[in-house]
């Protein structure tokens, strides 16, 4: 398809929703817009978007849609009622939500004749139209392929699999990942500043860290994914022992010591089962169990 000849469809102008008819517009892309409160495309339009009086009337203005609204019960509320008509579009929702739903919106979309891929956004409104705004998709790969010209004008975009839920749980996996990596460098940073080291001084340190840890992911994942942890860095229950002596330190210089206690507990059940020869990501038997197994 033409990169900017594709007409495009935004439902949910809300900042990420302006952010992505935005960098529709500036990629040259016809764009029609709708928002329940008009009012918030008045910029867009200034800029050569078109606003749809209805919801209908915006799905009927092209064949790829993108909605980016509250909730998925929104996402349904809005294309299930009055005079929208799914037939035959392509509908793409950056919605965010759970993968559960992400499957369940899938289904109810192809049921009324729609094509359907289910999207997550790793990204802030204002990095959007850049490289640095990773959009994830997720469904049929022939539909995806269909529109990746088009959707690069909001990203870098990548198709993570089949499965409509996929997109969603990397969103979640992604967020894990953020959340641990910043609350370890907070944890870090009250450790040092009981010394008088500032935030700035740590963070460069933090940052040469957090790198050769990511260093270490193909390989632990190789593991994980054989299921075999032979100990070629270093052993669970030395890293236990780490473990004690960061809940130590935190305790005697009176810093919150509730995550490494977690992150022990996990430790020691592992050990416990007979894994403290092997290596770190065995701990991966330990993530996979629900609470209070």
């Amino acid at each position: 398809m033409n990169t900017t000849d594709t007409p495009v469809t935004i439902i949910g102008l809300g900042l990420m929703g302006q952010a992505l008819a935005g960098a529709f517009l500036k990629a040259g892309h016809p764009t029609t817009v709708w928002n329940r409160t008009a009012s918030k495309s008045d910029h867009l339009v200034g800029e050569g978007a078109r606003l749809a009086p209805t919801v209908g009337d915006a799905l009927r203005a092209g064949s790829l849609t993108i909605i980016c609204v509250t909730d998925y019960q929104a996402v349904r509320e809005l294309l299930g009622a009055g005079d929208a008509d799914l037939d035959g579009r392509t509908l793409i929702n950056l919605t965010s939500g759970d993968s559960a739903q992400a499957r369940e919106t899938a289904r109810w979309a192809e049921q009324r004749g729609a094509r359907y891929l289910d999207g997550a956004i790793m990204a802030v409104p204002p990095a959007i139209g850049t490289a640095e705004a990773i959009i994830l998709h997720s469904g049929p790969h022939a539909d995806f392929d269909a529109h990746k010209s088009t959707l690069g004008a909001l990203g870098t975009v990548t198709h993570v699999g089949a499965d409509h839920g996929l997109a969603s749980l990397y969103d979640v996996a992604g967020l894990a990942m953020m959340w641990s990596v910043l609350n370890a460098w907070l944890q870090g940073t009250a450790l040092l500043r009981t010394a008088g080291v500032d935030a700035a001084r740590y963070a460069p340190f933090a940052q040469r860290i957090a790198a050769v840890v990511a260093e270490w992911l193909p390989g632990y994942a190789q593991q994980i994914d054989s299921g075999s942890f032979p100990a070629e860095i270093s052993a669970l229950e030395t890293d236990a022992r780490a473990m004690a002596h960061l809940i130590e330190e935190s305790e005697a210089v009176g810093v919150n010591a509730e995550l490494p206690k977690l992150i022990k507990a996990m430790a020691d059940r592992s050990i416990a089962a007979g894994h403290g020869g092997e290596q770190y990501p065995v701990l991966i038997e330990e993530f996979a169990k629900p609470r209070g197994d």
